[in-house]
């Protein structure tokens, strides 16, 4: 007999460190839900995507509900900016391209439609110097308030797969290592 219950993870890291990659594999892996913190605080309070960002809405998180972990994702600002600046939208459909690793077939074209890609505002090198200062500027005392509850565990590097097998790891022995702790079959 399998024992359920509700283990919540909260993923930070920069804009662009692999955030959304990670956790749908988590999702895959373990069969477990995803819902944005962003989502799921919106129902209870007036919040934002990437929350928390602050030292205020971190508290305001345990508030809501209780947080078993915290996953760090830390990536170099330099290959941050890298990622992003090589990001092209298919603004219809949200196919998302990298010009480094995932190239259109043809330069500019969404490889399905045919239709021009478009880069994000948020995607251009002086924005993303701008979003990345901010981060870590708001989100350095959350990192520390975490630390210090003994929930935060941070992963390093620079590509999300040389990343994730630690993380796959920490989460197995995390979930499984204790039956109270087991939330469905892998």
């Amino acid at each position: 007999m399998v024992l359920k219950r509700i283990f919540r993870t909260v993923i930070m890291g920069p804009p662009g460190s692999g955030k959304g990659t990670v956790s749908g594999r988590i999702v895959k892996r373990f069969g477990l839900t995803h819902l944005s913190s962003g989502d799921l605080l919106r129902a209870n309070i007036k919040a934002k995507t990437g929350y928390p960002r602050t030292l205020a809405q971190a508290e305001t998180l345990d508030g809501v509900c209780s947080v078993d972990r915290v996953i760090n994702l830390d990536v170099p600002f330099q290959t941050i900016k890298q990622r992003l600046t090589s990001r092209w939208l298919h603004l219809p459909s949200g196919r998302v391209y990298n010009i480094d690793f995932n190239p259109p077939k043809i330069s500019g074209l969404d490889d399905v439609t045919g239709e021009p890609l478009i880069q994000r505002d948020d995607d251009r090198p002086e924005t993303i110097t701008r979003r990345l200062k901010s981060y870590e500027n708001q989100t350095q005392p959350v990192l520390e308030y975490y630390r210090s509850k003994g929930m935060l565990e941070t992963f390093s590097g620079t590509e999300t797969n040389k990343i994730w097998p630690h993380i796959q790891a920490f989460l197995s022995e995390t979930l499984f290592s204790q039956n109270e702790n087991v939330v469905g079959k892998a």
